[in-house]
Order: C-alpha cells, then sequence, then structure tokens
C-alpha cells in the first residue's frame, strides 16, 4: 500500500544566520518545525581543520527521533564533504560517499533506507560553484543513482545552479529523471530570488509539490530556505 514521506533539503551555512549569529540550535529548532522523515543537510560540518561536525546530533536525536546515516570520514565531521543525512525509523544499508569531479572538493552521500513508509534510495549533494564541474558532478551522480537498484530514488541538495532550461546543468540530469522543473526559490532567505536549492525523483509521480519551508526563525538560521516535499513510497 502506497504511503508519502516528508523529505527536505537544507544547506544550514555552517549554522551561521543571516544575523551573522553562530547557532546550532536554531538550526535543530528549523528541523523541528519541518519535522522530516528524511533531510539531507549541507554545509553541516567545518570546511577546514578537524572538520568538526556543527550540530549536537544527540540532542537533536531527541527532539526529531532523526538518526544520521552512519559514515566513515576520517575526521570529526557528521558527514561527507559537509552532507549529512539523517532519517526516521527503520535502517539504512549500502551507504556510499561519493566523491565528486571539479576543481573544487565536493561529495555527495548515498545510502537506501528502509523507512515505515517504504524503500528508497537517496542522494544528499552539494554541486559545485563552477558550471564545468556541475556538468561533470551530474554525470557522475547519475551513474550512482542508477547503480543496481530499481527503488525509487531521491536526489536533493544545494544544487548551486541558477540558469534555466537548456543552460541550466541541471537539465542532464533528465537522462535518468525526466525533466527537472524550475524550482521554488530558496536564496537568499531573507528574500528568496534563485531556485539553489533543489529536489527530483524518480520514478515519475512519486514526488509531490516542492515547497520552501518559510518562517522567521528559518529566515534567520540560515542564508538558505530548506526545501521540502512528500515522497510517494511502498
Amino acid at each position: 500500500m502506497a504511503a508519502t514521506a516528508l523529505f527536505a533539503s537544507y544547506n544550514v551555512h555552517k549554522c551561521v544566520g543571516t544575523d551573522r549569529r553562530f547557532d546550532p540550535g536554531r538550526i535543530a529548532a528549523v528541523i523541528a518545525e519541518i519535522d522530516p522523515d528524511v533531510i539531507a543537510l549541507q554545509e553541516a560540518d567545518r570546511r577546514f581543520g578537524d572538520r568538526r561536525g556543527l550540530l549536537d546530533l544527540a540532542a537533536l536525536r531527541e527532539a526529531t527521533g532523526l538518526e544520521p546515516v552512519p559514515v566513515a570520514n576520517g575526521h570529526m565531521g557528521h558527514g561527507w564533504h559537509g552532507n549529512l543525512l539523517l532519517f526516521r525509523g527503520g535502517g539504512a544499508r549500502q551507504v556510499r560517499q561519493v566523491t565528486l569531479p571539479g576543481l573544487e572538493p565536493r561529495g555527495a552521500l548515498m545510502a537506501d533506507l528502509a523507512l515505515a513508509q517504504g524503500a528508497v534510495r537517496v542522494l544528499g549533494v552539494h554541486l559545485g560553484l563552477l558550471r564545468r564541474s556541475r556538468l561533470l558532478q551530474v554525470g557522475s551522480l547519475l551513474g550512482h543513482a542508477a547503480e543496481t537498484t530499481d527503488l525509487p530514488t531521491v536526489l536533493m541538495g544545494d544544487m548551486n545552479e541558477w540558469r534555466r532550461e537548456r543552460r541550466s546543468a541541471l537539465s542532464g540530469f533528465a537522462a535518468g529523471f525526466g525533466p527537472v522543473g524550475a524550482g521554488v526559490p530558496s536564496f537568499p532567505a531573507y528574500f528568496p530570488v534563485l531556485a539553489l536549492d533543489r529536489m527530483i525523483a524518480r520514478p515519475a509521480g512519486v514526488l509531490g509539490q516542492v515547497e520552501t519551508h518559510d518562517s522567521p526563525l528559518a529566515r534567520r538560521a540560515s542564508d538558505h530556505l530548506p526545501i521540502k516535499a512528500r515522497i510517494t513510497l511502498g
């Protein structure tokens, strides 16, 4: 029997808000507002030094029931190149830490999740700032998304792409996911005009309407607004 699960994606900007305050507690509170079944975070770790994770995952688990997908990253970060996947209930298997091509160090985190609503493959991504790098990264992600599975697949994250239609590097995803829509503006959080944060899914019809989570707290907690949508599973 089909059921829906709420998916979300959120670039937390290393927990620094639009008021330039570092406040991980606000990020946790925004996630609690969304109340997702699965959420992909970007910039959840420091980028340099010990790359320490910035959130209190134990407190977040207590407040929301969300568990992190386990990663082996060799440092003190929560995720992989700042990407963190959190999910509620069930289990994670076939976790893959993907290194993406391009001039900047970028990565993606992929996992097959067994949720109460059904099984799903999820990729949390943060694409590069350069268009040439994004084109290479889209091709790499298509290969990983299709790897030995017939599960519904959701790919979400900060795509760093503001161009539309044929000029958009994201148009390459059409080969594996079908047409990629215009998205919803999520950046900058205080006056969103650019659809940098995106969510795509296959097969056709499983992805519900994508919306921003626009609350007074979300407008302060990060320079991106979260996006969210219901995915039909089962």
